[in-house]
């Protein structure tokens, strides 16, 4: 069984959330690599970073490095996780998508990284989505649309939202003020 990480961790692009899945149970936010400059990016890890904490794992090269003090910039109390080049090289291509799932827990684990107990129970559930609209009716999507956006955790399909509310650590006060601004 994975080890559920309880910080969110911050990523360049999309190969690198399928690296990260592969080795650990995670919430994680992709940045895109440099559009991590886009107002919006900077919103969503104010929300990670405020409720469970971030982890910065980007590529080993100069543009990674560079992403990485960008966030520090805005997070100086961000946790670093390193893969080392040989580790994420791989026919002479340098990244996070590259590395072993071995290599990202190892890089985790040395960032000091909470493990959570996978049995803790959970704030939400499905059937608190599907009771208040925001899964299963054709208005859905908008709402979760306006929902993510409230929250400031961006747009997400219905178990996405749900993974967000629990693993951001969103609380009920926080959602119900959400769901009034909708």
């Amino acid at each position: 069984m994975k080890k559920t990480i309880k910080e969110i961790i911050v990523v360049e692009g999309r190969d690198d959330i399928t690296a990260v899945k592969a080795a650990v149970d995670a919430e994680i936010i992709q940045v895109n690599g440099f559009a991590v400059r886009k107002k919006n990016n900077i919103e969503k890890i104010k929300v990670a970073e405020k409720n469970k904490g971030i982890i910065i794992l980007t590529d080993p090269d100069y543009a990674g490095n560079e992403i990485r003090k960008y966030i520090h910039s805005f997070f100086p109390n961000a946790k670093d996780a390193y893969i080392t080049r040989n580790e994420g090289t791989k026919d002479g291509d340098i990244g996070v998508e590259n590395a072993t799932p071995k290599a990202i827990l190892r890089a985790l684990e040395n960032a000091r990284c909470t493990i959570e107990d996978n049995n803790v129970t959970k704030l939400y559930t499905m059937e608190n989505l599907i009771d208040l609209g925001l899964v299963g009716t054709k208005d859905s999507q908008l709402k979760r649309e306006k929902l993510g956006e409230a929250l400031g955790i961006g747009y997400s399909n219905g178990k996405q939202l749900l993974s967000k509310l629990n693993r951001y650590g969103v609380s009920k006060e926080e959602f119900e003020e959400a769901l009034k601004k909708i």
